[in-house]
């Protein structure tokens, strides 16, 4: 299948599609004459049956066989058969000369041999293209694009296989033959040669050679005889000829064979005409008279006999230099003289007609056929094909030359021979109970001719296809041409199953335009065939007859749906696939006066009748008693017109002379010998013999064109005498009369006042008796039925209850009346026969309607008027219970007004006019009908609305820019935004924003103003605060180099004062110290500053105590106040640690060792003593021991917290914060530090102690006994300082020195005894409770003094007191404390085991707000 071109086939407008009730459909043609004005206007319409309606099939399918019609798609086609005939002539004009036909291509397509030979022909012919050099134009009407030289490709062409034809045509070589051009041969030859031009291109393989369309069949034309050569070669004997072409002669011949022009270059020989002929040597003179016997018929000579040649058809002989034009060379196929070529191309063409195909077809084996072909062009299933691409594909293959699809139609099947496909009466088919009504069903197309209501009931011939149902056997692409019914009547189509068929129709009036279309574009056809739309042999496509102006529509028709078309409506069509159709024809009493102007139309064609118009008008006419009124009253009008005709002419005859008269009964005739001789009319009433011609006879129309006998030899034959059918047409007439005038009367009644509508209604019944049913008594019925309607329905009007619309057809419909259907009302009420007294009323009503339309109208001239007014107006107008559409458009302006003031009013208000309220009312007026206001409220609005979102837009962007915008430009920016009356969230936070800048600078100016010393904590506020501050700030940055550099110095403290792994922090390291027992833990601490508690007064209790104080203090003097309070407490908390501390070594009665060390063990081993917090550690517990220097002093883990860096590197890092100029707790921590540093060294200064040599320490622990108080605090003071100074080691070693060893070993032995002394006794001392926060430790604790092993140790004598609770000491070295009070604790580990306080050296305050961890617990928890 090839693809679609580019100007695809475009569908016409659909026909009408009518879907009838039951009850509709039970009357065949009364439904047809309901839908008869609607469908008539399209020709065709399309009647879908009932849900349910489904006949049975019953056509003999064993039985039916048939042999379809061959349709070779291209050749329906007006059109292109006219280039098919065209071509066909080309073919045999170049096949009689011994050549093949081959269409050339230029530029990849098919050359059209015809337009071009048409259009060369319209430009003046040949020479005159040429001469006027035309043939660009010629080109480009043709459609090749410009410019490619396609020109002279035409010419080429069409000289070498046109113009031969043109010559021919024009009658050049009959003149030749006369001798009538003979003193112009050399001229003319001459000229020939000189206008002819050696084609300028070779012959293209891609031409296809022509194959001529059944060129015998349809133009009588045989094949020449392939003997020819061997009748001739008896002429030739005694000389060789080539056989072969390329062969060498000895010898010429006179026959030669000239292949195709197209199928090798024909080899051009420029020649001129030979005045004398050239002698030719001969061998011997027998010969040479025999060669003389042959001369050209043209120049009379026979010299040159290898020119010479010979016709094939009457062997005439003729010098190929001597035709017009003159041949190059010798043709090698048959070839005929131009006597013979004219006499071949002169007959006339076969009327074209459809071939009967060879084989005979069952339904099975055709459907197979069909089936198949449709799935191989398709390539897809049957089922599957759309019908738009088989309908566009069908009228491409009709249009085309190029392929030649040849498919079959099996049409016009008599059903009397096979059956129909509906069930008969009497028939083969035997249907069942349930489906015995479809025998006498009028949609029956075996019944439909001969219904009552049909004329054609009164034709009694059975005539196939009009009475008698046709069969069709469709398959794809299998059409059916343009025609009309015979007798332009009426025909229904059902398809009872299969693929739908596609339908084409134009309407009756139509007819002639089509005609006339067709005719213009195929005028070649017509010539030969002036029925030739009456023979269904030739379709035109649609889309070109509607170029044309001529209206058509379409439909598909489906299985089991009814097509209709009407008088004198040209139709055709195709089939979509194998399909099974019926059809025949109907006639009403509306088709008698076009049957009649029919057959005028076949008198002028010479077309046969199917039957007589005249015989069925009298067939009517003598059954007048039985016949309905409306058929009488047409044929008697048919009748009249018949007698006044027949009158007419047989005067006509008698005034010629005929006298001559006989009666016929032509009833017993078969029609076709009683047709017309010149017009083919089948006559009836009368006709015209003479003796000389028995057998035939004419119609009274064509008296003159019998014979050439006088007109007094004539005899006229007649069926009935005038005087003889004046019966018939009376009775007929008193049968119509009766009715027309019962009609007369009341249509002349109908219009007076004076009678009413009872009046009218008591008439109806009484002469409804009298006649049938009828239209106009059913009109009568309905316009009684409408004036008691309007009655009750005018009433529901003033009553204000109507529930109706009132319409001329009745129903119901809306609840009110519309202005023009209330005007139309009023109107028919002062029409109807009757007198309504309502009438007056609704007349005033309509004038306050039209009051209201003119209010209306003024109030909608304005260009917006209030809403009030056009609510007052809306109000007036739904109290008149009228549909009016002035209420539309006034319930519009009043939507419009509503928004216009809404818009107005939120205007007015610009702070509350947000983005989202713009947006609303904008989204308000969209729906709104169109309006100027409107318009320009809108315009004014979305300009608004465009300006502010530009506006939030560019805030929203300026406010997240990065880098930021400098307060100038948004400053800037915030004074265009003033002026926007619209409430902008983006801009005020932008104006916010730059107030706040604003604010920001004026605090950083101020914080430095005067030379102040900004604090960090207000500095870091403010940076952090500007940070949220979408604003370019010129002091950030410089602000923020500051932290930075604040930070960095940090850093470099850190470096320099900050243990490694160290978990204080520098200003932890560079204060002094808020407490000096043991530390709390971090969590603890975290704990007790995440509390919130109510601020009394000023504490300094923790860092973070000092540290806010440091930060919130105004200047340095103050900050070094605190300070010097908090040094003041670490002075205080040290002395008392000592004092504790110290106390562990001193004598007691109970000689206990005292619990020393972070294990919190008795003395053991090499110890070391801190000089500082005067606390014991053994040598092991201490990281580094064997690092430590002798003769320096030795500081315990918790109270070395810092590198103590020498003062050299201190001073600099002073300096460089002082450069900062940015005041930091850290800083003041660092200034006090430094003063502390400075005035230690001075009192040093002033002591100035007596040096002493150093000696080795050999004790195990040293004791610094009874020094002296100023310098020992000079020491304390010394060592509490985080810096480094030589200072301090001269004051240590001259404290050393100023105590020999031996004094100190006395002291450490007595020590020692009086411990060995009270280890050997204990007592037992009252446990106090201890009082701990949780709850669980409590219980704990009253759970462990009940089952304390203590307990079951304790000495019963002891439990005197029941109130006290008397335990062990759990310590390994228990000290056994004696007095009123001694204080325990217990373990919270998981020993839960109690202590004496002083046994394990915690204080009370520890106790109390610390957990204790005894050393086995601690043990387990580090193995853990």
């Amino acid at each position: 299948m090839t693809h679609s071109r580019p100007n695809e086939f475009i569908p016409p407008p659909e026909c009408p599609v009518f879907e009838p009730s039951w009850e509709e459909f039970a009357d065949p043609f009364g439904f047809i004459n309901k839908i008869r004005p609607i469908a008539e206007n399209t020709g065709i319409c399309k009647i879908r049956p009932p849900p349910g309606w489904q006949p049975p099939f019953a056509c003999d399918v064993d039985r039916l066989h048939f042999t379809p019609r061959i349709q070779r798609l291209n050749e329906l086609e007006a059109q292109t058969r006219v280039k098919l005939n065209f071509l066909d002539q080309i073919a045999k004009f170049w096949e009689l000369q011994g050549c093949t036909l081959k269409i050339p291509h230029v530029e990849r397509k098919t050359l059209d041999l015809y337009v071009l030979y048409k259009l060369v022909k319209e430009e003046g012919g040949f020479d005159g293209v040429c001469k006027e050099r035309r043939w660009t134009q010629i080109a480009l009407k043709m459609g090749f694009a410009p410019g490619k030289a396609v020109g002279s490709h035409l010419r080429a062409h069409y000289e070498r296989i046109l113009y031969p034809y043109y010559l021919f045509q024009a009658g050049i070589f009959l003149l030749l033959m006369y001798g009538l051009v003979t003193c112009m041969l050399s001229t003319l030859n001459i000229f020939l040669q000189q206008n002819s031009q050696k084609p300028t291109l070779t012959n293209d393989t891609k031409d296809k050679e022509y194959k001529p369309h059944d060129l015998p069949q349809r133009q009588s034309v045989q094949p020449a005889e392939t003997c020819s050569i061997a009748r001739r070669a008896k002429r030739t004997k005694g000389r060789c000829f080539k056989s072969e072409l390329g062969e060498v002669c000895e010898k010429p011949n006179l026959r030669r064979r000239m292949g195709s022009y197209v199928a090798e270059p024909v080899k051009k020989i420029p020649m001129q005409v030979k005045e004398e002929p050239i002698e030719q040597q001969v061998e011997g003179e027998k010969s040479k008279v025999r060669v003389e016997q042959y001369i050209c018929l043209v120049c009379g000579g026979g010299d040159d006999e290898d020119r010479l040649l010979l016709c094939d058809g009457c062997d005439d002989s003729y010098h190929t230099f001597c035709l017009i034009p003159p041949l190059h060379d010798v043709p090698k196929g048959d070839w005929r003289c131009p006597k013979c070529l004219a006499q071949e191309c002169g007959k006339p063409p076969v009327a074209f007609g459809f071939e009967q195909a060879s084989r005979d077809y069952t339904l099975r084996t055709f459907g197979d056929m069909a089936d198949s072909f449709k799935s191989d062009y398709f390539n897809m299933p049957v089922h599957m094909v759309p019908t738009e691409l088989v309908e566009k594909e069908f009228w491409r293959l009709v249009s085309t030359i190029e392929e030649d699809v040849t498919v079959e139609y099996g049409a016009d099947i008599a059903s009397k021979d096979f059956g129909s496909g509906f069930p008969v009466k009497n028939g083969t088919f035997k249907v069942s109970p349930v489906e015995e009504d479809y025998l006498s069903n009028g949609w029956n197309l075996n019944n439909m001719p001969v219904l009552d209501a049909s004329v054609l009931t009164h034709v009694t011939a059975d005539i196939c296809g009009m009475k008698l149902p046709w069969l069709y056997v469709g398959m794809c692409f299998s059409s059916f041409c343009w025609h009309i019914e015979d007798h332009w009547s009426y025909s229904i189509n059902y398809l009872h199953w299969g693929e739908p068929k596609t339908w084409y129709g134009a309407p009756g009036y139509a007819a002639e335009q089509l005609e006339n279309v067709m005719k213009s574009l195929a005028p070649e056809l017509f010539e030969s065939q002036p029925d030739l739309l009456h023979q269904l042999v030739t379709i035109m496509n649609p889309n070109v007859l509607m170029e044309h102006g001529v209206p058509i529509y379409r439909t598909n028709q489906c299985a089991g749906e009814f097509v209709i078309t009407f008088p004198r409506a040209y139709h055709s069509g195709f089939n979509q696939g194998f399909n099974f159709a019926e059809a025949v024809n109907f006639c009403t009493a509306d088709w008698m006066p076009l049957g009649r102007q029919c057959i005028q139309h076949y008198r002028s064609l010479n077309r046969y009748c199917v039957f007589s118009h005249d015989e069925m008008t009298c067939n009517i006419a003598s059954k007048a008693d039985s016949l309905e009124l409306e058929l009488a009253s047409t044929v008697q009008k048919d009748m009249c017109a018949m007698i006044l005709e027949e009158k007419m002419l047989r005067e006509k005859v008698y005034k010629l002379g005929v006298w001559h008269s006989q009666q016929v009964d032509y009833d017993l005739l078969p029609d076709e010998e009683r047709q017309c001789a010149k017009c083919r009319t089948t006559c009836y009433l009368s006709a015209i013999t003479c003796p000389c011609i028995p057998d035939q006879l004419v119609c009274l129309y064509h008296i003159e064109d019998l014979c050439s006998c006088p007109a007094r030899s004539y005899t006229l034959n007649y069926k009935y005498t005038l005087a003889e059918l004046k019966p018939l047409f009376q009775a007929l007439t008193a049968r119509a009369e009766s009715y027309e005038d019962w009609a007369s009367k009341l249509i002349c009644t109908s219009p007076t006042k004076s009678v009413t509508v009872f009046n009218c209604f008591t008439y109806l019944l009484k002469e409804k008796k009298s006649y049938p049913e009828t239209d106009l008594l059913s009109h009568l019925r309905q316009v009684i039925q409408n004036a008691d309607r309007c009655t009750s329905m005018a009433q529901q009007l003033l009553n204000g209850k109507r529930q109706t619309r009132y319409r001329s057809g009745g129903g119901k419909s809306q609840n009110q009346l519309t202005v023009e259907e209330l005007m139309s009302f009023v109107n028919q009420l002062y029409d109807l026969p009757c007198t309504i007294r309502q009438a007056p009323f609704l007349k005033a009503l309509l004038n306050r309607v039209e009051q209201f339309q003119q209010q209306s109208s003024d109030l909608l001239a304005e260009d917006m008027p209030g809403s009030s007014a056009l609510q007052s107006l809306l109000d007036e107008g739904a109290g008149l219970d009228v549909e009016l559409p002035q209420l539309v458009v006034l319930r519009q302006r009043l939507e419009q007004a509503r928004w216009v003031e809404a818009v107005k009013e939120a205007s007015d208000q610009p702070a509350d006019l947000s983005l989202d309220c713009m947006r609303r009312l904008i989204d308000q007026g969209v729906g709104l009908t169109p309006h100027a206001c409107v318009e320009r409220t809108m315009a004014r609005l979305q300009e608004l609305l465009t300006v502010c979102e530009h506006w939030e837009e560019k805030a929203h962007n300026m406010l997240t820019a990065r880098p930021c915008h400098s307060i100038e430009t948004l400053e800037a920016a915030i004074q265009e935004v003033d002026s926007i009356p619209a409430y902008l969230p983006s801009c005020l936070q932008l104006k916010d924003c730059v107030n706040g800048a604003r604010e920001w600078i004026m605090e950083a100016d101020a914080l430095q103003a005067g030379g102040r010393i900004p604090g960090l904590a207000a500095l870091s506020e403010l940076v952090s605060r500007a940070r949220s501050i979408p604003v370019m700030l010129e002091p950030l940055s410089r602000l923020e180099s500051l932290i930075s550099e604040v930070q960095a110095w940090k850093e470099s403290a850190a470096k320099t004062f900050l243990l490694r792994n160290s978990s204080h922090s520098l200003l932890e390291v560079l204060c002094p110290r808020c407490e000096t027992g043991p530390q709390k833990s971090k969590s603890k601490k975290a704990k007790d500053v995440s509390v919130p508690c109510k601020k009394v007064e000023v504490k300094l209790d923790s860092l973070f105590d000092v540290e806010k104080a440091l930060s919130t203090s105004k200047d340095t003097v103050s900050a070094m106040a605190t300070l010097s309070e908090v040094h003041q407490k670490e002075l205080e908390s040290l002395s008392m640690l000592r004092t504790s501390n110290e106390s562990k070594f001193q004598s007691s009665p109970s000689c206990l060792a005292p619990t020393v060390c972070l294990c919190h063990t008795v003395p053991a081993g090499p110890m070391l003593q801190c000089e500082l917090c005067r606390d014991a550690y053994h040598s092991g517990c201490v990281p580094g021991f064997k690092d430590i220097q002798t003769g320096l002093p030795w500081l315990c883990p918790l109270c070395k917290r810092s590198e103590k860096p020498p003062l050299d590197k201190v001073l600099p890092l002073l300096a460089s914060l002082q450069r900062i100029r940015v005041r930091l707790p850290e800083g003041d921590a660092l200034r006090y530090v430094i003063e502390r540093t400075v005035r230690w060294q001075h009192k040093v200064q002033l002591v100035s102690p007596t040096q002493h040599p150093n000696g080795k320490v050999s004790l195990i622990c040293l004791n610094i006994v009874k020094l002296g108080t100023e310098l020992e605090e000079l020491l304390v003071e010394g060592l509490l300082m985080q810096v480094t100074l030589p200072e301090l080691q001269q004051l240590y070693s001259s404290l050393l020195n100023r105590f020999s060893p031996s004094q100190l070993e006395k002291n450490s032995k007595r020590r020692l005894e009086k411990e060995n002394m009270e280890g050997q006794h204990r007592d037992k001392i009252k446990k106090p409770k201890k009082k701990k926060p949780k709850l669980s430790k409590e219980r704990r604790r009253e759970e462990k003094r009940t089952t304390s092993p203590s307990n079951s140790l304790s000495d019963l004598s002891y439990s005197d007191d029941s109130e006290e609770d008397w335990s062990v000491c759990s310590a390994k070295q228990c000290q056994q404390p004696e007095g009123n009070e001694v204080n325990w604790v217990q373990c919270d580990g998981s020993c839960n085991q109690w202590f004496h306080q002083i046994c394990v050296g915690v204080s009370a305050e520890q106790a109390e707000n610390e957990d204790y961890i005894c050393v086995s617990c601690a043990k387990n928890d580090l193995t853990k």
